[in-house]
């Protein structure tokens, strides 16, 4: 029989497995995005048992979220005079009144209310001051600023 036609393994013709991409950037985190984080990586070591492709998965979770724990680097809100890491922020879009919090890459969850700062809509509010009009999504002056507050650890 040819070489070609033989089949050493079923593992050759699997998708190689990558490891989980690490967001470009500083990694900075609140307070409670550090715990989360620590809860993650707790919650992935005791949980190592099972069958060998399930338990390979994990650890490939474990790597990534050791590493972010490792390299997390712990910044305090900002406070009041300008939009900042860690400001919850209430802005007039559209018309419409909203509110998000800035906070870390792997805490961030845009539909709990929070985006990460590395976010579009946060790199147009980072800096702005109360009653400031940013320009976002191409159009000038989008968004006007209404409060900014600290995140409640």
């Amino acid at each position: 029989m040819s070489v070609a036609f033989r089949r050493e393994s079923d593992d050759e013709h699997k998708e190689p497995r990558f490891e989980i991409p690490i967001p470009p950037g500083p990694n900075l985190v609140t307070a409670r995005g550090l715990m989360l984080t620590q809860a993650r990586v707790d919650a992935l070591e005791a949980d190592l048992e099972g069958d060998a492709t399930a338990v390979e998965a994990r650890k490939r979770d474990l790597r990534y979220w050791r590493t972010r724990l490792a390299t997390a680097e712990l910044t305090p809100a900002s406070c009041c005079e300008e939009v900042g890491f860690g400001a919850l922020v209430r802005y007039r879009l559209n018309g419409d009144a909203r509110s998000i919090a800035i906070v870390g890459d792997d805490e961030a969850d845009p539909n709990g209310g929070s985006i990460a700062f590395s976010a579009p809509l946060a790199r147009a509010l980072i800096g702005a001051a109360v009653g400031e009009r940013v320009d976002f999504n191409g159009k000038a002056e989008a968004i006007e600023i209404l409060g900014i507050e600290p995140i409640e650890a």
